[in-house]
Formats: C-alpha cells, structure tokens, sequence
C-alpha cells in the first residue's frame, strides 16, 4: 500500500465484523462496519479531534451531556432515516456513517471519506445465490472451528437454521436453543424438531414460556447503559437465563440469526424501480403485495406513483410527525414510515422536525434508488443492534450476528432487490443459497411466528413499575414527553393496543435515562494498574 486509497483493495471481501484502522505516514484512517454493528464516532477537544468505538466513552471523557435533539429521533426507533440514526445521544459526540471513514492529518484534525462502493444490484437469483451462500459460509467459518463448542439460535426460522447448519458443516460442536412459545398454531418447534434430526450431536436446550423469565423482567433494576436506547429492555432477562444456561454447556459464543429478516430480502419499495423498469412484473408484483399486506388502493397508488427526492422525502417526514399511522397505507418514500407517538411532547416534535429539516438541506441518499437505500436503511438499523447485542455479552457469551457482517450485506445488495422479494415465496434468495445444506421442508416455509401472548402477559406484570415510571418519568422532566398523555398510555387499558415498536421505545428511552443517572461512570473503562497518578 503506498497510500490511504489503498487500504479497502487490501480487505475487500474481508469475513467477520470489525474495525479497521492504520496509519500510513502522516496519516491515520480508521472506520467501523457498512453495517454499523461497529460504530465510530468523534468528538472534539482542544482543537484535536478524538474518535472511539463508543459514544459514551467520549461524552464521559469531554463531559458532554445528553443531547435533547437527539434523544427525541429514539422515540421513533427504529424507523430514523439516514443520517440521523448514525448519530449519537450526546452533547458534542458525532457518529460516523457506515459508508464514511475518519481520515486524520498530522495536526489532529479529521474528515470524512466515503469508502464504501455499491454493488451492482443487477445480479439474478440464480447467480447472485451461490455468492451469499459462500459469504454466509466463511462469516460463520471466522468464528466456529472445529470441536468448538459454540452456541447458536434454533428458532425453526430459515435465518438461523441456516446459521446451524453451517456452523454444523465448520465442524463445531452446537449447543442450540429453541424456544417454544403459547400461541396456538405456532410452527416454530415443529420446524426446530425437524432441523434437529438432521443436525446429529447437538445438544438442545428447549425452553417454554414457564421456565423463562416474563418478557420485561427487571423492567425497574439498573444496567449498565449502552451508547444509546435498546430495545434490549424487552427480553433481556431471558436472553441473560439462556446465555447463562449455553455457558453452562460450554459455549463461549453464541451464533444469532438476527439480520437475516433485514438483509436477505429487500423491502416493499422495491415496487418502485421494478414497476418502473418491467410494468407488467411490476403491477403483478404490487398486486400481490397489496394482497398479502392488505394495503388500500388509493394508498399503494399514491406510494407507487411517488417520485419526490429523498430531501423533499425528508421534509414530508418532519411535517407529518404527529400524524396517527394508516393500519391500510402502504410504505412510502424512501423508507419506513416515521412518527412519534402521541404523548410525545410538543418539544420533542420540535427537536426532531427540525433536525430532519437540516438534514434535508444537505444529505443525500446512501444510494440514489429508493427501494435500495431503503434495503441499506433497513440492514444498518439491523447492523446496530447486532452491536449493542455483542456490547452486552449476556452471561459472558458475546451474540454475534452473521448476517450483519459486511461481506453478506454487499453479496445479498449484488443481487437484483425483485428477485429478493416475492409476494409469493418467502426469503426466496436464502432459499436459494442454503438449498441442498439446509433441509426442503423448512427452505418452503411460508409463515413466521410471534411471542405476542407472551409479549402482552409480561407487560401487564411491569404495571406497578410502569406506574412508577409514570409519576416520576425521566423523560416528562426533560420535556420530551406529556406527562398526563404518558401516564395515560403506561395505565390505560388501551396501552396494549399500541404498536408494539412504539411502546418500547419509549420504555427504551426512559429506562437509558435511568440507567444513565445509576451508572454515570462506564464500568467497561479500567485505569491501568502501572499507569503513574500524575498522567491521570
């Protein structure tokens, strides 16, 4: 390498999710995953421009407090568009994109270059297949070795089964988790008894509902924060009992399908190119998809017929903020619909209409097709939590999610967004790629499962601390929320007919706050033991 435009030639196609950094003369070059499961952010001080993997770091080491702004854009977690959700819930600590990297000169000072590259998008399934299978293949080899022991998610979903199977085929030696939830026609187990006779040796461990803690225990304990709201909030307690229970069988890492809902099959506005580009496939395409998601005409209509830019988009956005969704509208723009819920402070819709007002004056699209940068939106706020999941490292054995690192992202983008997505096969391009690995009979699943019963049931256990949470919310004191309306929504009876996203974050973000006010110190920094006291 003779200069810093060398270095992605170096790693291109590179397995795993990391950080990449080196310097080269008077210059330091450094950036995290496409992905954003590894961040980078920066912040300043002293004229000197500092950077780090965690936001909280630098705000603990500047003093930077919250950022109000900020904090308001996770009330509408997770559909914040790009670049906001990049950002950070600090005073002065900026996130970078996963598409940019951080180049330092000598003086200390930085900017950012753009390092990622398109794919082509133009591959069909049939070609496109075997390069997702490959890139699957080694981002599960960089991490199972042959007679590891390692953990990994059997849910009966094609996401992680597949992940199993490989992992099987790398030679490691599975302890599997399968959960069995109540409602009444749930396939799940079945599918999981189905994967599990072809995967010999593997040690299962099958939870229900009643040996695992209620969805939102600890609601009310403090944690350790992370850089920002998660909606880790909702089951943290049981993923911290089946990490504790696969570390007890051995298992330092455990293998999630997490992603594969985000990254191997474009979302519904990839009817925009397609209609444009093949009408007749197109019109079957939206016809189909209107079917199976139930969407008013007018509305898939009018979304279908859209050609504002992504900044007029934007602005759209910030004016329809405090509008009530349409159950019957189809997505529109450039990507999810986004909205605060309706006790959010007359504040907070102020602070996030217009920061994504400025946005708009300046920012342009990851990618300039809509239903492309609305896929890369949907992958990195997978990318992020997959970040957030490794962070916390429940009962010592770090998550890692396979289908968030870069090189899977890049080989399922290679392949045309249509031949992604059907009204009529479900996950057709992973079906495609594990076929002849994982068995038929799962590759043809057509229906997804939910633990709503159990979801409902924990919620209504959390009503004494929601009640608690009511009257002394952190976020009514920042002014970010209406404090007869949220009371309203935590004690009402109708409480549970809210969104389900729309509920936790909420709960996310007072719960951060919490947690922020216990643990004020990050408990991840260590002074070094020989480090002198006058260098402190």
């Amino acid at each position: 390498m003779r200069s810093t435009a060398d270095i992605e030639a170096a790693v291109s196609g590179a397995p795993g999710s990391f950080h990449l950094m080196a310097s080269m003369g008077e210059e330091v070059y450094a950036r995290g995953s496409f992905s954003e499961a590894r961040r980078l952010f920066w912040s300043s001080a002293d004229g000197v421009t500092v950077a780090a993997d965690r936001a909280r770091t630098l705000a603990w080491l500047a003093g930077g407090g919250i950022d109000p702004e900020q904090l308001a854009l996770r009330l509408a977690y997770p559909d914040v568009p790009h670049p906001l959700a990049s950002g950070a819930p600090w005073r002065g600590v900026h996130g970078v994109p996963g598409a940019e990297a951080l180049l330092f000169d000598r003086h200390g000072q930085a900017g950012t270059r753009r390092w990622w590259r398109e794919p082509s998008g133009e591959l069909p399934l049939e070609v496109g297949a075997p390069a997702v299978r490959q890139a699957l293949e080694n981002a599960v080899g960089v991490r199972a070795r042959p007679g590891q022991v390692l953990g990994a998610d059997l849910s009966g979903g094609m996401d992680s089964t597949s992940l199993c199977f490989l992992a099987a085929r790398a030679g490691a030696s599975l302890v599997t988790a399968t959960l069995e939830w109540a409602a009444s026609g749930n396939e799940d187990s079945a599918y999981a008894e189905r994967a599990a006779a072809h995967l010999p040796g593997i040690q299962r461990l099958v939870f229900g509902p009643a040996d695992l803690p209620a969805y939102f225990t600890g609601l009310g304990q403090p944690h350790e924060p992370d850089d920002e709201p998660t909606v880790l909030v909702r089951d943290r307690a049981q993923q911290q009992y089946i990490a504790d229970a696969m570390r007890a069988a051995g298992a330092g890492l455990r293998l999630t399908g997490h992603g594969g809902d985000h990254v191997v099959e474009a979302p519904d506005q990839y009817l925009h190119r397609l209609l444009r580009r093949h009408p007749v496939r197109g019109i079957r395409h939206a016809a189909g998809q209107r079917a199976r998601h139930h969407w008013a005409l007018r509305s898939a209509a009018r979304t279908l017929t859209d050609t504002r830019s992504y900044q007029a988009w934007l602005n759209g956005v910030a004016d329809a903020l405090h509008r009530p969704g349409d159950p019957g509208a189809a997505p529109t723009g450039w990507g999810a619909p986004m909205a605060l819920p309706p006790w959010a402070g007359r504040r907070a819709v102020e602070y996030v209409a217009h920061l994504l007002r400025e946005a708009a004056r300046t920012v342009e699209p990851v990618v300039h097709e809509r239903g492309r940068h609305a896929w890369i939106q949907q992958a990195q706020t997978a990318g992020r939590l997959a970040g957030n999941l490794f962070h916390s490292s429940l009962g010592g054995v770090p998550g890692v999610s396979p289908f968030c690192d870069d090189a899977v992202i890049n080989a399922c983008l290679a392949v045309s967004a249509s031949a992604t997505k059907s009204p009529w096969i479900y996950k057709p391009l992973l079906a495609e790629a594990m076929r002849g690995l994982v068995p038929e009979p799962i590759l043809a699943r057509t229906s997804k499962d939910h633990s709503g019963k159990e979801w409902y049931a924990g919620l209504k256990l959390q009503q004494a601390q929601l009640a608690d949470w009511a009257a002394d919310s952190r976020l009514v004191a920042c002014g970010l929320a209406d404090g007869p309306e949220l009371k309203r929504a935590f004690l009402s009876p109708s409480m549970l007919d809210l969104g389900a996203h729309t509920l936790e974050a909420t709960l996310a973000v007072e719960a951060w706050l919490r947690d922020i006010e216990a643990c004020p110190t990050p408990t991840y920094l260590r002074e070094h033991a020989d480090e002198p006291a006058d260098a402190r």
